[in-house]
């Protein structure tokens, strides 16, 4: 609404108004213009803006960018760096490869669980551990690596710690593990050993006259519920296992109160 200045000219406004000043004219003339320039200058800037929304959509969004893969849980600058450290220890030299191999292979086979490997036990209490050992370690291990994977079949996870605190004391461990009084008993020897340990158990059992007593190690009382004590047993199972750094004597105390509940 309204009128439009450029209708007028300067003959009619002159000849309404023979005083009237030609500048006037002009002077709408450049307002007419400036604002012209300002209306290419929106149309301009709502171009960009739409090109920009137009990007926006194209662009995948944030959460669908991979993310970073989480970082080893054992590097190979680790492996190395221990056995370069346990390497340096007194003892090191009557270590063989191939008792530590043989000890590997010992230690799995009297674990909680004997079928598994070292890479599925660690697996199984660190999630990814194992398979980031191995890795580590290489598909041939030197004798150094072995050692590293020794010391985690005998420690289990804590045995990043002993190998960055004390590797001289991993060095005497695996020695004392691998000494022929240690590890080539007789078949009578091992027998007698199996026949003291069943007769600990069967002293153990007979000890618990009621099942409030197996209760008492499990941390229930009486009248708890099957499910109430296979909770309790996992729990505690998880708390003492050697494995994890606790106790064989609760450990064996744990199982042996369970199977009597279970019996």
């Amino acid at each position: 609404m309204g009128f439009d200045p450029r209708q007028w000219s300067t003959t009619r406004s002159c000849a309404q108004d023979p005083g009237a000043d030609p500048r006037v004219t002009v002077n709408l003339t450049a307002l007419l213009e400036e604002n012209e320039a300002l209306r290419r200058e929106v149309r301009r800037l709502q171009r960009e803006l739409e090109r920009q929304r137009r990007q926006q959509w194209v662009q995948p969004p944030r959460w669908q960018e991979p993310s970073a893969s989480p970082p080893p849980r054992v590097s190979a600058d680790q492996v190395r760096r221990w056995g370069e450290a346990m390497a340096q220890q007194a003892g090191w030299t009557d270590l063989r490869q191939s008792g530590l191999e043989a000890l590997v292979d010992r230690l799995n086979r009297s674990s909680f669980h004997p079928q598994l490997s070292l890479q599925q036990r660690l697996d199984r209490l660190v999630s990814g551990l194992g398979t980031d050992l191995l890795s580590a370690v290489g598909r041939k291990a030197t004798k150094k690596g072995m050692a590293v994977l020794a010391a985690f079949a005998l420690y289990g996870v804590r045995a990043s710690e002993w190998l960055d605190e004390d590797p001289a004391r991993v060095v005497a461990e695996l020695r004392q593990r691998l000494r022929p009084n240690s590890s080539r008993r007789t078949r009578t020897d091992q027998r007698s050993t199996d026949q003291r340990s069943s007769d600990r158990r069967q002293s153990n059992a007979q000890a618990w006259t009621s099942s409030s007593d197996a209760l008492a190690v499990l941390g229930l009382q009486a009248g708890a519920s099957q499910e109430a004590i296979k909770k309790a047993f996992r729990r505690l199972v998880k708390q003492h296992h050697p494995d994890m750094g606790g106790s064989a004597e609760a450990f064996r105390r744990v199982t042996e109160a369970y199977q009597r509940l279970v019996a």
